[in-house]
């Protein structure tokens, strides 16, 4: 027996998942619905298949091909010109049916005793057989009655409820004699319940209702697919799965790897080559495609996740649809009912509202609340440049197509000809973005000086030596080890302006590259000398007499990732004894945890061996934590205020640049050396500008960026920093732990509030309207100044997340924890305001404290 299944419709009820897929290639259990379809047909001996296509043909042409693979033989008739009808395009296809034939519906999901309903058929000697199911809501289907000898005598399409005369409705399956077609109009739109059915009642023809025992649903809505899922995973339905059953419930493919702590709940699913992260919860019902990644503690709660998409850490998954390729970012909410197109992008910390659709292709920005469905155009693009670089998830955000685009439209800023520094640490990832920004450069004629792997103090130095137009350091990011962060620095070592990443994300968004001929591309250097001209200018900002006579031993931690480190070197150069710790690369980026446990075996070698003191270096040689002699960290606050008192010993009535939430200390340091402190925006980009423009700087920087030492170059420098410390620890004959009691003793705390990217604008003129004028600082956010110098608290926008944070900074601790709580409380209530949402104690739980 021949099978004809109809797979011609767009499935416009299923919108935004067919809107590129044809409804019966929309997977169940990772299986196209027609795929089901077919293995039913198979276990009832039916291998003669003829697919009537219309809707995006090639899909399903392309998936089962001659059907071979699928123990088939598959033939497709494409309807052309115009849709013909569930009936009409099975009398397109008359000269192939010479004999009893099915016809059966390409979106539903049964498990029907397709064997016993031909028999029946054959017993009645009937002309058509439609198959009959028994249905609590029969208002979506055609409705039917039969006799007692289950002959049809009555049949309505689609009633209205006042019209219901029958709960066993029409499946869309029918057994047919080919006689039946010659009833059909040729080229015809028609119709079996509309139009061929009540004309066979008319003239009489034997017409049977076979009802059948078993599972079926019309996969027609949204809500009836996810049922579809969740009751295959519940074996309501006998499918084949595509997976090995692990355990009782639980379906995992091949070369799938599941962190030990994730929780699996059964029933489940999850696909072939699947990365499932540390803490991740997946509950029962949940359905997970192939190629799919979920980073760590993501709550999965029922969502049905398609093939090849990325849920990131911490998001949040409801009883949704996540299609083909999509992209949900950090701890995004995706709601019950809601649907996201194919290759669209929620952003972290977005939340989608349940049951709004999302259609293929669209962008929701981070932080943002999606309450309606988004069909038309996209969301804003964000801007490619955020607080420093351009950073995005590596190979995700950051592939080797947008690393050529992104090098062409830099390129297309300079003139043709111009020398351009490229450098990078020793990732991997890193090599194969740099190598696809240089091809971006050289097709526009730019020449590349290709530093290569190089800790991004040494290529600082040397940009300004080259004479080169300017330059890109590729690296993993410093805080956040899944991620790249690009940054393009000017001719003078410092980070390019804003003018500038202005004009490259217009060239980069408009597209407005410049091509040349092939005589003017760009070609590549290696230049030889950067290692020595670094160290030379090291030398001359250093006393070195001092450092010789130290007999110093120092203890440095390169933690797997620093490139080009020629500190240790340097320091036996100079007579110091410098013990080397974890210089080799690991294969992927050391996480905190890990570096903390590094900084604990740091302390315990410092304490062994007795140095001087010990260093953890990070950040690709920009920043550090010291260990002191005593194997104790002296890290962010601490290590500011350390570093500003040393520097200033050295050098009374200097200038520091600070960020503008460091703690007061630095000032009350400076009292004491008649020095002066300037507070800056709180990002790397203001503080190299400010170190740069102002005369008589001698340290700029924090604990949490790392030091500038403007005479050597503008950016920040770790390594010299180490150098710098045995030359003022042996000329101020002091210890890190003598210091350290010398310092003011100040408190300084903060606080992470969630605030959605909407709010914080209104938030930062709410506090400016109800605060005077005179106790106002605005740097950078909103500093509020308390009557003593020394109080102060400041709410602070973060430029790449949806969040706020709060620093209190006194000499008294009580002020501090006091003025915490209430701002921290406006905070949060300001934001509830303006979403809308009833303030409560409650919503403070969300509060992240450091």
């Amino acid at each position: 027996m021949r099978a004809v299944l109809m797979a011609g419709g767009s499935g416009t009820r299923l919108r935004p998942l067919t809107c590129d897929l044809p409804k019966p290639m929309v997977p169940v259990l990772n299986r196209p619905i027609a795929e089901h379809i077919i293995n039913l047909l198979k276990r009832h001996q039916i291998t003669e298949v003829i697919a009537t296509l219309h809707y995006l043909p090639d899909v399903m042409r392309d998936y089962f091909q001659d059907g071979s693979d699928f123990g088939v033989q598959m033939t497709y008739a494409v309807e052309e010109d115009q849709p013909l009808g569930t009936a009409g395009c099975v009398k397109n296809i008359a000269e192939l049916l010479d004999r009893t034939f099915l016809v059966i519906s390409g979106d539903s999901i049964t498990d029907f005793d397709l064997t016993a309903a031909i028999e029946f058929h054959k017993q009645k000697k009937s002309k058509a057989t439609v198959v009959l199911t028994r249905v609590p809501n029969p208002i979506e289907f055609g409705v039917v009655i039969t006799d007692e000898s289950q002959r049809i005598r009555r049949f309505l399409e689609k009633p209205s409820s006042s019209e219901i005369f029958s709960d066993t409705v029409n499946t869309g399956t029918y057994i047919l004699e080919p006689e039946v077609l010659e009833y059909l109009p040729e080229n015809q739109e028609s119709d079996f319940s509309k139009e061929l059915f009540p004309l066979l009642l008319e003239k009489d023809e034997p017409m049977y209702g076979y009802i059948a025992q078993g599972y079926w649903c019309d996969v027609g809505h949204l809500d009836a697919y996810r049922e579809s899922q969740y009751d295959a995973l519940d074996r309501k339905v006998k499918l084949d799965y595509a997976y090995e059953e692990r355990s009782s419930g639980i379906w995992i493919g091949q070369n799938t790897h599941i962190d030990p702590t994730a929780s699996l709940e059964a029933p489940c699913l999850i696909g072939d080559n699947c990365r499932i992260g540390a803490r991740v919860q997946i509950s029962a019902g949940t359905v997970i495609g192939d190629n799919v990644t979920v980073g760590a503690d993501a709550n999965l709660k029922r969502p049905i996740v398609w093939n090849g998409a990325l849920i990131g850490d911490e998001a949040h998954l409801r009883a949704c649809v996540i299609s083909r390729g999509t992209r949900v970012d950090r701890r995004a909410h995706v709601l019950e009912g809601a649907v996201v197109g194919s290759l669209s992008t929620v952003g972290e910390e977005a939340l989608i509202s349940s049951s709004v659709r999302v259609w293929p292709s669209k962008q929701i920005e981070s932080g943002a609340t999606l309450n309606i469905n988004l069909i038309w155009g996209h969301t804003a693009q964000r801007n490619l440049f955020g607080q420093r670089g351009v950073t995005g998830l590596a190979n995700i955000d950051i592939t080797p197509e947008f690393a050529v685009k992104l090098g062409a439209a830099y390129g297309s800023t300079l003139k043709p000809g111009a020398q351009v520094t490229v450098s990078r640490d020793q990732r991997s990832i890193s090599r194969m973005v740099t190598r696809s920004l240089i091809a971006g450069l050289m097709s526009v004629g730019i020449n590349i000086q290709n530093l290569d792997a190089t800790a991004i103090p040494m290529a600082r130095t040397v940009i300004s030596t080259m004479g080169v137009s300017g330059g890109i350091h590729v690296r993993v990011h410093p805080d956040r080890p899944d991620y790249i962060l690009i940054e393009f620095i000017d001719p003078k070592g410092i980070n390019i302006s804003k003018a500038l990443e202005k004009k490259i994300e217009g060239a980069y968004f408009k597209e407005d590259l410049r091509r040349v001929q092939i005589h003017e591309i760009g070609n590549v250097v290696y230049p030889t000398q950067m290692v020595s001209t670094y160290c030379t200018a090291f030398e001359q900002h250093l006393n070195v007499e001092a450092v010789r006579h130290s007999n110093s031993k120092v203890v440095i931690d390169y933690s797997y990732a620093v490139t080009g480190a020629v500190l240790p070197q340097m320091l036996a150069k100079f007579g110091c004894d410098a013990v080397v710790l974890n210089a080799s690369l690991k294969p992927t980026a050391v996480s905190a945890v890990e570096k903390e446990a590094l900084l604990m075996q740091l302390g315990h070698v410092v304490e062994a061996l007795k140095a001087n003191f010990g260093v953890q270096v990070s950040a690709n040689g920009e920043q550090m934590t010291l260990v002191d002699e005593a194997g104790i960290p002296i890290r962010g606050e601490m290590l500011t205020a350390l570093m500003v008192n040393m520097m200033l010993t050295a050098h009374p009535r200097g200038t520091v640049v600070v960020p503008v939430h460091v703690s007061s200390a630095v000032e009350q340091i400076a009292r004491r050396h008649d020095a002066k402190i300037i507070r800056t925006k709180a990002n790397p980009t203001a503080l190299m500008e400010e170190c740069r423009r102002t005369p008589n700087v001698v340290l700029g920087g924090s604990g949490e960026t790392g030091f500038i030492f403007p005479q050597l170059h503008p950016g920040f420098d770790g390594m010299f920093c180490i150098a710098k410390l045995i030359e003022m620890l042996t000329i101020q004959e002091r210890s890190l732990a003598a210091i350290r009691t010398e310092l003011p003793r100040v408190y300084h705390k903060s606080y992470t509030v969630r605030c959605p990217w909407t709010v914080k604008g209104a938030l930062m003129r709410h506090l400016v309207e109800t605060h005077p004028a005179e106790r106002l600082e605005l740097t950078d956010g909103v500093k509020i100044l308390d009557r003593h110098e020394d109080n102060w608290i400041l709410i602070l926008p973060d430029a790449g997340e949806p969040v706020v944070h709060l620093f209190a900074n006194s000499n008294d601790r009580d002020w501090i924890d006091e003025s915490l709580r209430e701002y921290r409380h406006r905070v949060q209530e300001f934001v509830e305001q303006e979403q809308g949402v009833e303030p409560s104690v409650s919503s403070l739980e969300g509060l992240e404290a450091r």
